[in-house]
């Protein structure tokens, strides 16, 4: 399982991952960070980058802030 510290920017204009180092991402999507919104947009955007279910994705750290742990 990899592990990624990921920076998430709801609300933005852009949809798109940057891979800032091979542990890192930058995450850009649409979605308000509301009631879990910004969540589900961001693990369906890295199930549909990474060609993965969205189950196998979990956010282990930083559910209410915008710097999260996420493995998959």
């Amino acid at each position: 399982m990899a592990k990624y510290l990921v920076q998430v920017k709801p609300g933005s204009s852009q949809l798109k991952i940057i891979q800032n180092t091979p542990s890192e991402l930058t995450v850009y999507f649409h979605a308000k960070a509301h009631d879990s919104e910004a969540n589900d947009a961001l693990i369906n955007m890295l199930a549909k980058h990474y060609d993965v279910p969205k189950t196998t994705i979990r956010i282990i750290r930083g559910q209410k802030s915008r710097t999260k742990l996420v493995e998959f």
